[in-house]
C-alpha cells in the first residue's frame, strides 16, 4: 500500500501540473495570454517543486516549512481548477491530497 500511495503522490504532483496548465489556457483572455500562462505557469510550479518539495530539492526546507508549501502548491492548483469552472475535480483533488498526505505522514512513523 505504501507504493500504491508513492505512486498516487507522483500522480497528483502531475496533476498539479495539468492543473496549472488548465488554468492558464482557459481563464484569460487572448490567445498569447492563453499560451503564456498555460506553458509558464507550469513550468513555474515544476521549478519551484523541485526547488523547494522534491525528494532531491535543492533547497531542502524543514518539515514544517515543507508541508506549508506542499499546502500551497496543492492549494493553488486546486483553486485554479475551481477558477477555472471545475469545482468538483477541484474537491476530488484537494481530497486525494489531504488523503495522501495523511498516510505519507502516518507510514513514515
Amino acid at each position: 500500500m505504501r507504493y500504491a500511495n508513492l505512486a498516487l503522490r507522483f500522480a497528483l504532483e502531475l496533476a498539479g501540473l495539468a492543473a496549472f496548465g488548465y488554468w492558464g489556457f482557459v481563464v484569460p483572455d487572448g490567445l498569447r495570454l492563453k499560451v503564456l500562462l498555460g506553458l509558464g505557469v507550469p513550468v513555474l510550479a515544476a521549478v519551484l517543486w523541485g526547488l523547494f518539495a522534491s525528494p532531491k530539492a535543492s533547497v531542502p526546507l524543514p518539515d514544517p516549512a515543507k508541508l506549508v508549501f506542499e499546502v500551497a502548491w496543492f492549494g493553488a492548483a486546486a483553486a485554479g481548477l475551481t477558477y477555472a469552472g471545475r469545482p468538483w475535480v477541484a474537491v476530488v483533488f484537494a481530497a486525494l491530497y489531504v488523503v495522501n498526505r495523511i498516510l505519507l505522514y502516518v507510514w513514515r512513523r
